[in-house]
């Protein structure tokens, strides 16, 4: 995926600007709104597949730098290495060299926007998008340096330990060299300059002379990759000593709120209990303030019934003697009809 420039960038969040100016002029605020967050998580989404892509490099160049140590260990126990061992290392040195290189320029991108943005951002609060871009950012430097670090450390212990083959190697043909001295021959770059005063005073080996120029070609080799490298790795370096403290902080604040959340799930558990709780009082006690009402509903019940009842007895008695009377009042009625006739 190919890299915005500064420029495009700039011009990429003008629009942006311009664009969210003219919805809001003509837009429903709330539709506006979702408009900017849809082109600003484009716009994070892309940074994040930049992030991705840095990390597979950085991933690489680790691999790489492991198979850098095989080599060095295969070359230093052959005492006249074959030329596709030598020729692997030259080649994964210059794909390490290609890389970091990438790596560097990418990096170096991100930290140019991010600081264009600082400064367009004049408030004491950035952005959260900011601040995950600044800390990705330096997440990824940081892991960069410590892979070149490493890459360093194995280039250097080769070249000692290439300095110690040629320093026995001289050794043995009787010529003793202090440290001083040897450094004072590897600096000199002239691979002759090992073999030309011993094939003087004694006969040597071409054995012994072969390995005793390999080792010093291999010193010249790593001495290059070294100087190549060392302005980017500085570079690189100082940018993350730079912001130490920020990172520190950042450690920090991802640790303390780990440990917030992990006293949180816990208090939550806790409070879940204590609600389950609660919630099984408040039913028992419900249920015993139904009960309890329920009780007394059945007691009315029962005497209301029984008060229903009486008047009804009474009531049926009544119907009982008005009917009595009604007949007998019929019977005299009829009587008195009777007698009147006749």
């Amino acid at each position: 995926m190919t890299l915005l420039s500064a420029s495009d960038q700039r011009v990429t969040e003008c629009n942006m600007k311009d664009r969210t100016q003219e919805l809001r002029q003509g837009k429903d605020p709330e539709e506006v709104d979702e408009v900017a967050v849809g082109i600003e998580k484009g716009f994070m989404d892309e940074f994040f597949e930049q992030v991705e892509e840095i990390k597979g490099f950085i991933d690489s160049l680790a691999e790489r730098v492991e198979e850098v140590k095989i080599n060095h260990g295969a070359i230093l126990a052959s005492p006249n290495p074959d030329e596709k061992t030598k020729a692997d290392l030259e080649e994964l040195m210059t794909d390490i060299k290609n890389l970091a290189n990438k790596v560097r320029s990418k990096l170096k991108n991100i930290q140019q926007t991010v600081e264009q943005e600082e400064a367009l951002n004049h408030s004491k609060n950035p952005s959260a998008d900011l601040r995950i871009r600044k800390t990705q950012h330096l997440t990824l430097s940081r892991k960069f340096v410590e892979v070149m670090t490493e890459y360093n450390a194995t280039q250097s212990d080769y070249r000692e330990r290439c300095k110690g083959r040629i320093q026995r190697q001289l050794e043995i043909t009787g010529r003793n060299t202090t440290n001083e001295e040897l450094e004072s021959m590897l600096e000199s770059n002239n691979p002759s300059i090992f073999t030309s005063g011993i094939i003087m005073d004694c006969n040597i080996s071409e054995q012994v002379m072969n390995e005793i120029e390999t080792r010093h070609n291999e010193i010249i080799k790593l001495e290059n990759s070294i100087r190549e490298l060392h302005d980017m790795f500085m570079d690189m370096a100082m940018l993350v000593e730079s912001q130490g403290e920020l990172i520190n902080n950042i450690e920090k604040n991802v640790s303390s709120a780990q440990e917030y959340v992990e006293k949180a799930k816990e208090e939550t558990k806790a409070a879940v209990k204590v609600q389950k709780t609660s919630r099984t009082g408040d039913m028992i006690d419900r249920i015993e303030y139904n009960v309890d009402h329920t009780v007394d509903y059945i007691k009315d019940a029962l005497f209301n019934t029984k008060k229903a009842v009486k008047y009804q007895s009474k009531a049926h008695r009544k119907k009982i003697t008005i009917i009595i009377c009604c007949v007998l009042l019929g019977i005299v009625v009829a009587s008195i009809i009777g007698g009147v006739l006749s």
